[in-house]
């Protein structure tokens, strides 16, 4: 039994491999307004606004979250299977007593069932303009369900990044993920993926979510209170905004780039449209260069508008004139796939006339409708981050290979040389902070090596100051593991988990340590730690039962991978170790 055990134990460690450390939620504070002014949600506003709220909630965004019942799915004609080679992995969609219910499953050679999952599903995500998927709510946390519905295909298939993964129903919603599907949601601070009952103060994007928290506007109105057009000091109405603070609102959620960073302290919860955006989160990029030119459009739609002829030629204009993200979207008003080519050419005819158009009569009325600018110039293009799906070409192009302009490669500073700040604030801090700006280099590091000297030269300077930060501590702790610094990361590591007990990648490495140094009795403890506060996380139930085996624990190894089995029994690598310890 031993040597099986211990051959189980090899062939975990193999396998292990480190996460990246997601934004945890913090308590959300200040406001567009008043920092007495809260959130009342989007009821509130439809006495006064009722064509507005009644066109709004028709959107993709006034629907970008529902609750999953058997009456909003009853369209889809369920139950629906599908199977998917990619995981050997079959799925179900069906209803069961007026509640929508997804399982995986997968059989055997013979036919027989390996395992079977099913949970209910609490809500939808999406409004199917390019599908939309289940979240499953477990012990109050949020987790995605591993199948989609794609009205491109007409079918039901992996949800996104499941080619790459299989997650099963413990891939954690993250709350950067649901900060720009919902309304407002309530994620438990220092925790990933945990929600406060109710989960969401407003489930569906509303109308506070760009014009800032209503209380100090209802009640202004109330009291009868009346000022001229773009001077109500109680509500945020983006279109009297400068350029900079309007597309800051859109920004917040349609706009990646390579890396997203929250100043020290900050969550989504803090932006308050009207303020900098940069004051609660940096969004920094790659600078890409003419051998690697950028050609994403997946949630890259600011950063394509502002390389357009369009907005670079309206900046010499005055604020008000300059071309901004709703120039041409109106967020009030969706227009239907029939609509959308005389909806946006009416936008182009703002500025330029058919007379414009340099393009022959007959490839004009060669597209589908004819004359239709957007066709032309905003091609779709297949979205390679979003299976069966395409995405919009915001650069606003005369043809699809379009040279790139000069500045695209040129749009770095003297403040910051290696990265694309792209929501800068004119009037603020030419950088991110210094904290945030760390924050990013540990993200891009790992897919771009090249800032990983960048990332240890700033740890090393703010190890130096910053010697209460739980979070700089708990970077060095780990850098030091690794470059078998035994003593230094013992001491980092223990100093950043007292100073935040709610850390998991902190008691990972301290569980590593204590394993190195032979302390197993200790290292199990950490394990232990590390699982119960990150519950969904794979590697955190491996290591576990690593650091069992390790201390020859055989029996609590064998008991621990079965209760594991129990709440995830997708879990291929633990099943397929179990069946080897069990072996007679």
């Amino acid at each position: 039994m031993q040597i099986v055990l211990m051959g189980v134990w090899c062939l975990l460690s193999v396998v292990l491999t480190a996460q990246r450390t997601m934004f945890a939620a913090q308590p959300a504070h200040g406001s567009s307004t008043s920092h007495a002014a809260t959130y009342v949600g989007s009821a509130a506003c439809q006495s006064c606004h009722s064509q507005i709220a009644a066109s709004f909630s028709a959107s993709s965004m006034g629907r970008s979250m529902t609750v999953a019942t058997a009456t909003s799915m009853n369209s889809f004609s369920l139950p629906q299977t599908f199977y998917s080679a990619v995981l050997d992995r079959h799925y179900e969609i069906a209803t069961t007593n007026g509640k929508v219910t997804e399982s995986e499953w997968q059989t055997a050679a013979d036919g027989h069932e390996v395992f079977r999952e099913t949970h209910p599903l609490r809500w939808i995500i999406g409004a199917n303009a390019n599908g939309f998927g289940g979240i499953v709510e477990q012990y109050g946390y949020m987790t995605e369900a591993p199948a989609s519905y794609y009205p491109q295909t007409g079918k039901w298939d992996l949800s996104p990044g499941y080619q790459r993964g299989d997650y099963g129903f413990s891939r954690i919603i993250a709350p950067g993920c649901i900060f720009c599907h919902s309304g407002r949601p309530r994620p438990v601070n220092e925790t990933l993926g945990k929600y406060d009952e109710p989960a969401f103060s407003q489930l569906a994007i509303g109308c506070e979510n760009c014009h800032g928290p209503g209380s100090a506007h209802v009640a202004a109105m109330n009291a009868g209170k009346a000022w001229p057009p773009g001077k109500d000091p109680s509500i945020v109405n983006p279109q009297h905004l400068t350029r900079q603070r309007s597309d800051d609102i859109c920004m917040s959620c349609h706009q990646t780039g390579d890396a997203r960073a929250f100043e020290p302290g900050k969550s989504y919860l803090d932006f308050r449209p009207g303020q900098p955006l940069s004051r609660v989160l940096s969004i920094l990029m790659v600078p890409p260069t003419p051998e690697h030119p950028p050609t994403r459009d997946h949630v890259q739609h600011y950063y394509s508008m502002t390389l357009s002829k369009c907005y670079r030629a309206s900046l010499s204009q005055p604020s008000a004139q300059q071309m901004r993200c709703i120039t041409c979207h109106d967020p009030h008003v969706e227009p239907t796939r029939a609509e959308a080519s005389a909806y946006f050419n009416g936008k182009c005819m703002q500025c330029h006339s058919t007379a414009n158009c340099k393009a022959s009569k007959s490839l004009r009325h060669a597209t589908t409708p004819a004359d239709n600018c957007i066709g032309c110039h905003m091609p779709k293009r297949d979205d390679l981050a979003l299976s069966h799906s395409a995405l919009t070409n915001h650069r606003i192009v005369t043809s699809e290979n379009e040279p790139f302009p000069a500045v695209t490669f040129q749009q770095t500073t003297t403040a910051l040389s290696n990265l694309i700040y792209l929501d800068r604030d004119p009037d603020g801090q030419q950088t991110p902070s210094p904290l945030t700006l760390l924050d990013a280099y540990d993200q891009l590091r790992h897919d771009h090596p090249e800032y990983q000297a960048d990332y240890d030269r700033l740890l090393t300077k703010l190890g130096a100051t910053q010697t209460e930060n739980a979070d700089v501590l708990a970077k060095l702790g780990h850098r030091e593991l690794k470059q078998g610094q035994a003593v230094d990361a013992l001491t980092h590591l223990k100093q950043a988990g007292t100073l935040d007990p709610d850390l998991p990648r902190v008691f990972a490495d301290l569980s590593a340590l204590s394993a190195q140094q032979g302390d197993n009795a200790s290292a199990i403890a950490y394990a232990q730690r590390a699982a119960a506060l990150d519950p969904f996380n794979a590697n955190r139930r491996h290591d576990l039962v690593v650091r069992l085996i390790d201390a020859q624990q055989y029996s609590a190894a064998i008991t621990t991978m079965k209760q594991f089995l129990i709440e995830f029994p997708e879990d291929t690598f633990l099943r397929n170790a179990l069946a080897i310890a069990e072996q007679p």
